[in-house]
C-alpha cells in the first residue's frame, strides 16, 4: 500500500507538470492531450491495483467498515488527481461530484455546479443525444461515448464525453461517470466577462451595475421619452446591447401580457427564430405569469427547466434560444414583465444581477406610466386647443380675415372664432379668468353657445345674454371675458363683456379704439355688456386681441400695453390682416425677450 500511495503522488505531479505545459503551449494540444491519455491508463491501472491489494489485505480489527473507508479514500485521491474532467452524474444527469480539473477547465467551482443538470452545459443540438447515451448507459451497463461541446462561463470547449455505469458505496441507485476529453479549446473573448471573487472585481461589478442604473434613468428621463412612445424600445435594445442575448417585454392590457418588444442577439439574423419569439403568447410562459402573480423577479442561473418561456414550432423557446440562464423581473408594479435571457457559453445572471433589474424594472415601469399619463394629458390639451381655435378661417365676403394663436406655458382659456350667422357672418374672441383644462373647457362651452345662439338670434348682444344665463347656471365659478360681433355689409355690430375694447386700424394709419365696457359673463344672472356699431371701410382693419398680449412684460416689468399697440398698428396701415397679426406678434416677442405666459391671439378683419 506505501508503494501504491507513491505511484499516486507521483502521477499528481506528473499531471501538475501536464496543466503547466497546457498553459505554456496552448498552441500545441496535441502531445499533452496524448500524454494526458496515458496518464489516464496510467490511473486506471492503479486503481486495478489498489483494488486487488485491498482484496488481498488481512481482515483488520474493525472489520469491512474500515476496509471500506480506506478504500472510498484512495478512490477519492485518484478522483482527484485524473488530468482531465470527470463528472459523476445520478440516473437523471445531475451532477454529484466533480474533480478539481472539471472544475478549472468549465470555471465554476463544485459548490456551484454540484447539484446542476448536466445536460445544460452540452450544446443544445446535442442534448437529447446525451439523454439517450445517458439512459442506455444505465440500462445495459455498457459504456458509450459521443462528441459534443460543453460551454459555461464563456469558455467552449469541443470534447469526446465517455459514459461508464458505476455503482458506489453508499448510494442506492446506480451513477455514470462522464470523462470529458478535450479535443478543441476555446477561452473566452477578450473582454467577455468572467467570474471573479476578488474585491476588486467585485467593486467592478458593482460599478457596472450602477451605470447600468444611471444609463437608464438617464434614458427614461429625456424628454422625448414623455414625448413618445419611445421608453420601452429604448430600455430593451440598452439591455441587449450591454447586459443579455435576448430582451423581451410583455406588456399587461385588459388583464392580460401582450408580446410588445423582442431584442435578439446582434448576431441573429431577422428570421423565424425572432418571428417565433415574437408571437409566442406570454400568457402560455410559466415564468411570465409567475412573476405577475407574485409581483417580484426570479433568476435561473442554469436553466434547468426550458418550458419556462413556453414552447414555440421548434420546441421550447429557451431550447431554440441556446439559453443557458435567465431572469424575469415585473414592470412597475405587475404592468408587465421583463426577461432577459443569456447563452448558455455566457456568464450566468446572479442575486445581484436580479437585484439590479429589478430596480430597472421599477424604473422602466414609472417612464411607461409616466409617459401614457402625458400622452393622456397631451391629447386632452390638444383637443380642449382645438374646440377654442378653429383649424382655418372661413372666408367671409367683402372681408379679408386672419389670427394667430400662440399658447401659454399651460393648456390656457383664450378662444377665437368665425362663423355663420342668421343675417349673415360673426366673430369673437375671449377667454375664461384661469388656467388649465376647467378654464379651457369652460371657454370652449361659451364659444360653443355663441356659435349655436347666432344662428337664431338677429343680434350679438341678445346671444351674450344668453350665453351668461347658461353659464351662471352651470355653476362653475368662474368669469369670462368676451367680445362678439356680427358682419352685416360693411356695418359690424359689437357686444363686449367685460373685454379689451377691439381697435380699429384705419387707411390713413390712424387708430382708434371701441368703447367695449360691459362685465364679464357668469358673474351675475343679468349681464351687462356693452354694445357699439362700428362701419368698417374698404381699407380699414378691425383688431381684437387677449389679455396675454397687452400683459406681457419686458425684462423691467414693464406691460406691452395698448399704446404700444397702437404704435405697432399705425405702421401697418394698408397692410393685409395677416400681415398686420403677425407684426404685431413680432413685436411683442421682441419686446418680451421671446417669453410667453398667456396666451396670445390676435384676430384682424379687414374691409376689400
Amino acid at each position: 500500500m506505501p508503494d501504491l500511495e507513491q505511484a499516486l503522488d507521483a502521477l499528481a505531479g506528473r499531471v501538475a507538470s501536464l496543466r503547466e505545459a497546457r498553459t505554456a503551449y496552448p498552441a500545441d494540444l496535441a502531445p499533452t492531450l496524448d500524454a494526458a491519455l496515458a496518464e489516464l491508463d496510467t490511473a486506471a491501472e492503479l486503481l486495478a491495483e489498489a483494488r486487488e491489494a485491498l482484496q488481498k489485505a488481512p481482515k483488520r480489527q474493525g472489520g469491512k467498515k474500515d476496509g471500506t473507508q480506506r478504500e472510498l479514500k484512495l478512490l477519492r485521491q485518484v478522483f482527484r488527481a485524473f488530468p482531465v474532467p470527470v463528472i459523476v452524474l445520478d440516473s437523471g444527469g445531475v451532477v454529484r461530484r466533480i474533480n478539481p480539473e472539471t472544475s478549472r477547465v468549465l470555471g465554476s467551482p463544485d459548490g456551484y455546479l454540484v447539484g446542476r443538470s448536466f445536460p445544460l452545459l452540452v450544446d443544445v443540438s446535442r442534448r437529447a443525444a446525451f439523454r439517450s447515451h445517458l439512459t442506455a448507459v444505465l440500462q445495459t451497463g455498457q459504456p458509450s461515448a459521443f462528441e459534443t461541446r460543453l460551454a459555461h462561463q464563456g469558455r467552449t470547449h469541443v470534447v469526446r464525453v465517455a459514459l461508464t455505469r458505476l455503482t458506489m458505496p453508499g448510494e442506492p441507485q446506480q451513477m455514470v461517470a462522464a470523462v470529458a476529453l478535450p479535443i478543441e479549446v476555446q477561452l473566452p473573448e477578450a473582454g467577455a466577462r468572467r467570474v471573479e471573487h476578488s474585491d476588486g472585481a467585485l467593486l467592478l461589478a458593482a460599478a457596472k451595475r450602477q451605470d447600468l442604473l444611471v444609463k437608464m434613468a438617464n434614458l427614461l428621463l429625456d424628454e422625448e421619452a414623455l414625448l413618445r412612445p419611445v421608453a420601452l424600445p429604448r430600455a430593451t435594445r440598452l439591455l441587449g446591447a450591454q447586459w443579455a442575448d435576448w430582451v423581451i417585454a410583455d406588456m399587461v392590457r385588459d388583464g392580460m401580457p401582450h408580446r410588445s418588444v423582442v431584442v435578439a442577439p446582434k448576431n441573429q439574423p431577422l428570421g423565424e427564430l425572432v418571428r417565433q419569439v415574437e408571437s409566442a403568447d406570454p400568457a402560455s410562459s410559466q415564468a411570465v405569469m409567475q412573476v405577475l402573480e407574485r409581483r417580484s423577479g426570479v433568476v435561473q442561473e442554469m436553466v434547468d427547466d426550458e418550458t419556462l418561456l413556453g414552447f414555440c414550432a421548434d420546441g421550447p423557446l429557451l431550447t431554440a434560444m441556446g439559453a443557458g440562464s435567465m431572469l424575469s423581473v415585473p414592470i412597475g408594479s405587475a404592468d408587465g414583465v421583463l426577461t432577459l435571457v443569456r447563452a448558455h457559453d455566457k456568464q450566468p445572471f446572479t442575486l445581484a444581477d436580479l437585484a439590479v433589474m429589478q430596480e430597472v424594472g421599477l424604473q422602466l415601469g414609472l417612464a411607461v406610466r409616466a409617459q401614457s399619463s402625458f400622452q393622456s394629458r397631451s391629447r386632452a390639451a390638444d383637443a380642449l386647443s382645438a374646440s377654442v381655435a378653429p383649424r382655418k378661417l372661413p372666408d367671409v365676403p367683402g372681408y379679408e380675415a386672419a389670427a394667430v394663436y400662440h399658447p401659454g406655458s399651460s393648456v390656457g382659456a383664450e378662444f377665437y372664432d368665425v362663423f355663420p350667422v342668421s343675417t349673415g357672418w360673426g366673430f369673437a374672441l375671449g377667454g375664461a379668468a384661469g388656467k388649465g383644462e376647467e378654464a379651457a373647457s369652460v371657454s370652449a362651452m361659451v364659444r360653443g353657445g355663441l356659435r349655436v345662439l347666432s344662428v337664431w338670434e338677429p343680434e350679438p348682444d341678445l346671444v351674450m345674454r344668453k350665453v351668461n344665463q347658461a353659464l351662471v347656471a352651470q355653476g362653475t365659478g368662474m368669469f369670462v371675458m368676451a367680445v362678439a360681433g356680427f358682419v352685416k355689409g360693411r356695418e359690424i355690430r359689437l357686444s363686449s363683456a367685460g373685454h379689451h375694447p377691439a381697435a380699429l386700424l384705419q387707411a390713413d394709419g390712424g387708430v382708434r379704439f371701441a368703447a367695449g365696457g360691459g362685465v364679464p359673463l357668469g358673474i351675475a344672472p343679468e349681464a351687462e355688456t356693452g354694445v357699439e356699431r362700428l362701419i368698417l371701410a374698404a381699407g380699414e382693419t378691425l383688431v381684437l386681441y387677449s389679455e396675454g398680449l397687452i400683459s406681457s412684460r419686458n425684462e423691467r416689468g414693464e406691460p406691452y400695453g395698448e399704446e404700444r399697440l397702437a404704435d405697432v398698428l399705425g405702421r401697418c396701415a394698408g397692410q393685409s390682416p395677416a400681415t398686420v397679426v403677425k407684426t404685431v406678434e413680432a413685436d411683442r416677442h421682441a419686446f418680451s425677450g421671446g417669453q410667453v405666459w398667456d396666451e396670445i391671439v390676435i384676430l384682424a378683419l379687414r374691409g376689400v
